[in-house]
């Protein structure tokens, strides 16, 4: 009996223990959204760390509901409502969340509350694009991200959420097509997507989401015609305003109450059905193309309040016997071609109703209507005296255009004889001996970046030409105190620029010659890799003292990071500089993203980018940024030279091995097995066989002889795993199955997200720098 009670005891106190780690956890989440949200005003409500949020006093800003110690409601309504006339991928000042903020981070944390029915996240400055694992919260009903600044498309993924009831993205950047899954949303009732920039026909799938109570698209580029809407029995309200939407009037469900089409351009008649729609209250059809005369069971609609038909086309008379319903306030039948006698209830003033009719041809109110003659003209006649204008118009600008051609052309045959010439003596001079694989016409298209380049040319400071002159007053005349060390690639020198900016010159030494106008090209593809974690690449001087023609030196200007190399944080020899395992993951991810730029945010991409330790530097945030990025678009043959002396360093010098080294991801790889083993590795002397490090590895008896013991003393297993797993694939001897560095990034970043977690560390500052 005894026995059975201590039991009994035991399993109360797990399932409290249970529960209250449960609570914890769940707390923690908020507390580390909070962060990630950059500490908004309407959560200091949440500033007792050791509170639960569950028990705050719900407000119309913030409100957290729980079911036990499960999170099922978060709602957070912030003060970021300022929205730009242009906003183009980038962080605002002031206006969206800093630099600093990942959604990719953001979203994977969210994730985490698996018992979410309803996410409400308005007006808190989001930006980027939504990631699809938001449809891993599966159990959720309602999802609004208005008001931010995601752009991008709307996550497919989100058609996996069959228990989503309402959707409202209002507000946002969305630039992609209207989502084509309609059809998927069994339960799908509200449909908010206004005011983003989505383009591309409505899917006809929209008539599949038979649940539809409420669809808004209003202000977008939508454009084609409306597809047919009559399933959509349980309809109420539909917003297609302010889009590019064309073709005749669909016929209408019969539950609707409000239609909202104005300033689109459809076209053709209203049709005779609008006026079956006994609930409908409020219909808006101005500013389109619409032609005959409107029906008139319009006006006499039992729920009818408003009927805007101005700025159209509209002609023909309204009958004297047309009656209004007693519901009817506002009728706008302005700047259209209708004429006759106004009838007598919309001419008297009943029920306070205003009428508005101006721009037609009503016998009543001649002011303010136009001659007779205007509306009875018809429709095509008019049109075509409007194109002749239109025609005329357009020759008068092409002649002009024409002229102001001739012109340009005259002036510019001078100067294109000029620089035929000089390009014909810079032939006969030297020949443009472009890298393989890089053309001077792929250097030219080149100049298309992708919009992770603009992101980085808004943080950082422009590319510029330095002069010799002011280099050498820099560093004054390159003296031995400015000299900072001497590589196979030239040497490196520090310098302070006039304005006080401290700077690192390297000068490069060009195995081969390269013509003045192909190195600039060249320079100008490197000059546009801008990322927070490359070392800025702040300009160049071209030294071409010796021959006009052609260039032996060049000089490239960088940022100066004065906190020294990884290799230096590593190797052990100054303890106090030891980096704990979380500060080594929160590199490797500033790394693995700067590589994922290289290789895909410009084209064409950068794949040989000299990875190794002794060029990754930390400044004084510990934010790491990798140098010497990119010469291969330079030369290649600087690439070779160094990868000889750098190969004999960690494999055996072959002809095979050495190609794996000029794959980026390899030696990503070899530069996390640096991050794992630490001062081992350095002590392992020169040279040594990189597989008996990697089978090592691979053998869970062995890690501990192997990796370093501040790895070994601070990490998560489950953490470990992921980044050994991940550095094994990375050295593999078949490049074939190598994963990309993306999926490095990936898996480092969820990595990351484990030992946060493990540790117990809300500040997550290494998944924060996730991609």
């Amino acid at each position: 009996m005894a026995w059975q009670l201590s039991a009994f005891v035991m399993a109360i106190t797990c399932l409290m223990l249970f529960r209250t780690s449960e609570q914890s956890s769940e707390s923690e989440l908020l507390q580390q959204l909070r962060k990630q949200l950059e500490y908004p005003r309407q959560l200091e409500v949440w500033n007792n760390p050791s509170g639960n949020p569950c028990y705050t006093q719900p407000t119309s800003v913030v409100t957290v509901t729980c079911e036990g110690d499960a999170v099922t409601e978060l709602k957070i309504v912030g003060d970021r409502i300022t929205k730009p006339p242009k906003f183009s991928g980038y962080p605002l000042p002031n206006v969206s969340l800093s630099e600093a903020f990942v959604i990719d981070s953001f979203v994977t944390t969210l994730t985490r509350l698996t018992t979410l029915r309803v996410v409400i996240l308005v007006s808190l400055g989001l930006w980027g694009p939504l990631p699809d694992k938001i449809h891993r919260l599966s159990s959720l009903q309602v999802l609004d991200l208005s008001s931010n600044f995601l752009y991008g498309s709307i996550p497919p993924k989100l058609s996996a959420m069959s228990r989503l009831q309402t959707l409202t993205l209002d507000g946002n950047y969305f630039n992609g097509t209207v989502p084509d899954w309609f059809g998927s949303l069994s339960n799908l009732t509200v449909l908010r997507l206004q005011r983003n920039r989505l383009k591309g026909p409505i899917p006809a799938s929209v008539g599949k989401a038979t649940m539809l109570n409420e669809l808004a698209l209003a202000g977008n580029n939508i454009s084609g015609e409306v597809p047919a809407l009559g399933s959509l029995v349980k309809l109420e309200m539909l917003d297609l305003r302010d889009n590019e939407l064309d073709g005749e009037l669909p016929d209408m469900p019969t539950a609707l109450v409000t239609v909202l089409l104005s300033k689109n351009s459809f076209k053709g008649e209203i049709p005779e059905k609008f006026g079956q729609l006994k609930r409908l209250q409020h219909l808006d059809l101005s500013f389109n193309f619409l032609e005959g005369s409107p029906p008139e069971e319009l006006f006499d609609l039992p729920n009818m309040s408003y009927l805007n038909l101005a700025a159209n086309m509209l002609s023909g008379s309204l009958p004297s016997s047309l009656t209004c319903s007693s519901t009817l306030g506002f009728v706008d039948l302005s700047t259209n071609r209708i004429t006759g006698d106004l009838p007598a209830c919309l001419s008297a003033n009943l029920n306070n109703r205003v009428v508005k009719f101006d721009g037609n041809c009503f016998s009543a109110d001649p002011e303010h209507q136009h001659e007779a003659n205007y509306c009875q003209q018809p429709y095509e006649g008019r049109r075509s005296g409007k194109d002749v204008g239109l025609v005329v118009t357009i020759v008068g600008i092409v002649l002009i255009v024409l002229v102001l051609s001739l012109l340009l052309v005259a002036s510019n045959k001078r100067n294109c004889q000029r620089v035929t010439a000089e390009q014909q003596l810079l032939q006969k001079q030297m020949q443009d001996n472009s890298t393989p694989g890089m053309s001077s016409e792929l250097l030219e298209s080149a100049r298309y970046i992708s919009q992770a380049v603009k992101f980085g040319s808004q943080v950082m400071p422009t590319h510029r030409v330095f002069s010799l002159e002011e280099l050498k007053e820099a560093t004054k005349c390159f003296e031995r105190s400015a000299f900072l060390g001497e590589g196979s690639i030239g040497k490196l020198y520090k310098g302070k620029l006039e304005n006080g900016t401290v700077i690192a010159i390297r000068c490069l030494a060009l195995h081969q010659r390269y013509s003045i106008r192909n190195l600039k090209l060249r320079l100008d593809l490197l000059a546009k890799l801008r990322h927070p974690n490359l070392v800025c690449l702040l300009g160049h001087c071209i030294d071409n003292a010796v021959d006009e023609s052609s260039v032996k030196r060049v000089f490239l200007v960088y940022e100066y990071v004065p906190n020294g190399t990884l290799s230096s944080y590593l190797s052990g020899s100054t303890p106090e500089k030891t980096l704990k395992w979380c500060d080594r993951l929160h590199v490797l991810i500033g790394i693995a993203r700067a590589v994922h730029f290289l290789h895909t945010g410009i084209i064409p991409g950068s794949l040989y980018n000299r990875l190794k330790t002794s060029n990754i530097l930390l400044d004084e945030h510990h934010i790491a940024k990798l140098s010497d990025y990119g010469l291969s678009m330079i030369t290649e043959e600087i690439y070779k030279h160094e990868a000889i002396g750098e190969g004999q360093r960690y494999i055996q010098n072959n002809a095979e091995e050495l190609e794996t080294l000029q794959d980026d991801v390899c030696s990503f790889g070899c530069i996390i097995l640096e991050a794992l083993m630490g001062s081992k590795l350095h002590r392992k002397g020169d040279p040594f066989i990189l597989s008996e490090l990697v089978m090592s590895l691979s053998c869970q008896e062995e890690r501990e002889h192997v990796l370093d013991p501040v790895v070994l003393g601070t990490s998560s297993q489950d953490s470990l795993s992921m980044v050994v797993s991940i550095t094994i694939k990375c050295l593999s001897v078949e490049s074939s199955t190598r994963p990309s560095i993306e999926e490095v990034l990936w898996n480092l970043q969820y990595a990351a997200q484990v030992q946060a977690t493990a540790d117990g560390d809300l500040r997550s500052e290494v998944s924060s720098q996730a991609c």
